[in-house]
């Protein structure tokens, strides 16, 4: 019998990536995703809008290294992970549980889709055409973030 075991998201960062440095050289990024849904209130007619937020790893060094040159706070970005849940203990020797999106370096990918303050004239640093060794691939997107139908030329190695 086959699983499944794969998500996938769009939302902005709600922080700077954490990067953190293993002895060994190799790093892993820490993402805070918040995605948004909106509706409107079917009896007094005002917008409504429930944020989720997810914590996300990723383990891919050359992603970790692009998102570490181009993603800030704010960054709209596409996740495709799987779930997995982490047991530790608190200080106080309790059990906790934290269940995160978990991007590997094969079969997860990010993809950089904008950020509402780059605006129309797309400010982010494009030096770096591709990534050698990622599995995550970039697409073009629209400079405001998805909002409008404005283009970039050029892909973000993600």
């Amino acid at each position: 019998m086959s699983s499944l075991n794969k998500v996938q998201l769009i939302g902005n960062l709600g922080a700077d990536p954490e990067i953190r440095s293993f002895n060994n050289g190799g790093k892993v990024a820490n993402l805070r995703l918040a995605t948004t849904e909106a509706w409107k209130d079917r009896e007094s007619g005002e917008k409504r809008e429930k944020t989720e937020w997810h914590t996300v790893t990723v383990w891919n060094e050359a992603t970790v290294a692009s998102i570490e040159k181009y993603l800030t706070k704010g960054s709209q970005v596409y996740v495709e992970g799987k779930l997995q849940t982490r047991k530790w203990q608190d200080n106080d020797g309790n059990d906790r549980y934290s269940t995160e999106v978990v991007v590997e370096k094969f079969g997860g990918q990010i993809q950089f889709l904008g950020s509402r303050s780059e605006g129309a004239s797309g400010t982010r640093d494009r030096s770096a055409a591709s990534q050698p060794g990622g599995n995550s691939s970039g697409r073009n997107s629209s400079r405001d973030g998805g909002y409008g139908d404005d283009q970039m030329d050029d892909e973000i190695p993600f």
